[in-house]
């Protein structure tokens, strides 16, 4: 466990995670004026946790293994995809799940019909992906400094 808490790089990702979440937490508190702590775990919304913890671990490997490394190299590569996947594919599931359950809700009002609704905040936009990765950027160049 003490080496787990020795570990920069995994203490730099972890940390841009929580502050992702703790602003999407505080952003969303301004918006509506009420907290609703679902945000602390939400996969969607302002700015984007994966991108932030990505962005981080990438940035913390590099500072400390060197750019040329191989390990950046697979680092980058990861926080690519998963940052494209953020923005994309699942940005797309988003908008299947709202005009889904616009479907339901319009085809079933009169009839008894329990089933649940599908999750709507999934994905991001490109401005919550790179505002997690500025985010995470900031977080891995501060934490290896």
């Amino acid at each position: 466990m003490a080496a787990l808490l020795e570990n920069r790089i995994l203490l730099s990702s972890v940390l841009a995670w929580l502050v992702a979440q703790v602003l999407k937490l505080s952003i969303e508190l301004v918006r509506t004026g009420r907290v609703d702590l679902r945000y602390l775990v939400s996969p969607g919304g302002m700015p984007s946790a994966h991108s932030a913890l990505v962005t981080s671990l990438a940035t913390a490997v590099g500072r400390e293994s060197g750019l040329a490394s191989p390990l950046f190299a697979l680092a980058a590569v990861f926080a690519s995809v998963v940052m494209y996947d953020a923005a994309g594919v699942r940005q797309a599931m988003n908008i299947q799940a709202r005009i889904l359950n616009r479907m339901l809700d319009e085809l079933f009002t009169q009839h008894a019909f329990s089933e649940r609704r599908l999750r709507e905040l999934l994905g991001h936009t490109p401005l919550e992906v790179f505002a997690g990765f500025v985010l995470g950027l900031a977080v891995g160049i501060a934490s290896t400094s």
